[in-house]
């Protein structure tokens, strides 16, 4: 079952848990099936269920578990010969989507406790094309922050689409890379509090944070990092990753800069000028590239690579401003907390967003390890600033 901690769930119940979502809101919720298992509820209801009791529950076994989880898709099988109403079909939508969020998920639990890396990965990240100075000009405007109801299917904190004003900022062409990180490291960032919050400052001395967590040291003028259950040499121009929110603003005070908010990265990532530069257009992209969906050419999503690539890839996956890399590779902290839209309205899952408003900060763009279908330019992810576990990065603009 693994150590019992906060940041993730055992691996056997995390699998239980993503075989039940799909029965109780594709097969019970959608079509009124009984539950395959009578008591399915008391073990992998995630809002039910209390996290520190999930390492001690009457839990099926790795076969029964993976029985249970091919009984539910043979069920969902026969359910879609059928055609789906759209009220049906966002259950399915929405229990594939939870799905992939888990995969991710658990890509990086394997970190966390140090386990060999998940098979199946992607292609080794041999391509090292360097890093990727230097900021972009992104003209203001009224921009419209949000989904509406042409972007198929969407979680809630994203509804809806609402006018915001931006005034014009500059942002950088790619994510801080691990040697501009190790930059501030090496400078003693960690020890200097006026480079931290007071909520910052309180984590970096509970946790006696140093440098990011899997860093190992530096030797004979190379930093190591631990990745999975070994060490390897810490690609310079790749950018960081398991930073906290507290680490990546602590980093823009040292460096003069500062996060972007969501309005202004989302601006930057699918934005476009109008005719004559001055302000941003009413149009946008659909990708920061056009319209077309990702592929590896342009977007390092989907295990398409083992892990990160260097900044400098990926350049026709540029946004209209230059921006590279808005979509896959690290996730990116953004300088906004995690709130409701006005007119907010739970969906049927009520306890996806609700309850984590003000707790959290804003991500944006996906990862790697993410799915095409999370990694929506406007989907809103969101993690306590504390959290350097997950696979997120960032990217800054100038103060």
């Amino acid at each position: 079952m693994g150590p019992r901690l906060d940041i993730v769930n055992p691996v056997l119940w995390e699998i239980g848990h993503v075989a039940w979502f799909h029965e109780y809101w594709t097969l019970r919720h959608a079509h009124a099936r009984a539950p395959l298992i009578e008591r399915s509820d008391r073990l992998w209801d995630s809002s039910a269920v209390a996290h520190a009791t999930r390492w001690h529950l009457d839990l099926p076994d790795r076969a029964g578990t993976f029985s249970y989880l091919a009984d539910v898709l043979a069920h969902q099988e026969d359910q879609l010969q059928h055609t789906l109403d759209d009220e049906t079909r966002y259950f399915y939508d929405l229990a594939i989507r939870h799905e992939d969020m888990h995969v991710e998920a658990l890509t990086y639990t394997h970190q966390t406790l140090g386990f060999a890396p998940p098979s199946g990965l992607g292609g080794s990240r041999g391509t090292h094309d360097g890093p990727l100075p230097g900021d972009v000009a992104v003209p203001g405007g009224r921009w419209r922050l949000g989904s509406t109801a042409n972007d198929g299917f969407v979680f809630d904190n994203e509804k809806w689409a609402h006018e915001t004003v931006l005034a014009p900022f500059r942002i950088a062409r790619a994510p801080v890379t691990n040697a501009d990180f190790a930059a501030f490291v090496e400078e003693d960032g960690y020890a200097v509090r006026e480079f931290w919050s007071d909520a910052g400052w309180d984590w970096r001395q509970r946790r006696n944070a140093e440098r990011p967590i899997y860093w190992q040291g530096k030797r004979d003028g190379v930093w190591s990092v631990r990745r999975y259950n070994g060490t390897e040499e810490l690609s310079p121009h790749a950018p960081v990753c398991f930073v906290s929110w507290f680490e990546a603003d602590a980093w823009c005070r040292w460096a003069g800069r500062r996060l972007p908010s969501e309005a202004e990265w989302e601006a930057a990532a699918i934005g476009l000028p109008n005719q004559d530069g001055s302000r941003l257009a009413e149009q946008r992209r659909r990708w920061p590239w056009g319209d077309a969906p990702p592929s590896p050419a342009i977007a390092n999503l989907d295990f398409v690579f083992d892990g990160p690539v260097d900044v400098a890839c990926c350049p026709d996956g540029d946004s209209a401003f230059g921006c590279r890399q808005m979509i896959g590779n690290v996730w990116e902290w953004t300088d906004s907390d995690f709130l409701p839209f006005e007119g907010f309205e739970a969906d049927p899952y009520q306890d996806y967003s609700r309850p984590w408003f003000g707790s959290r900060k804003v991500l944006r763009g996906g990862c790697w390890a993410t799915s095409p279908r999370i990694a929506r330019p406007a989907y809103r992810n969101f993690f306590t600033p504390d959290r350097n576990d997950v696979l997120a990065g960032f990217r800054s603009c100038p103060r």
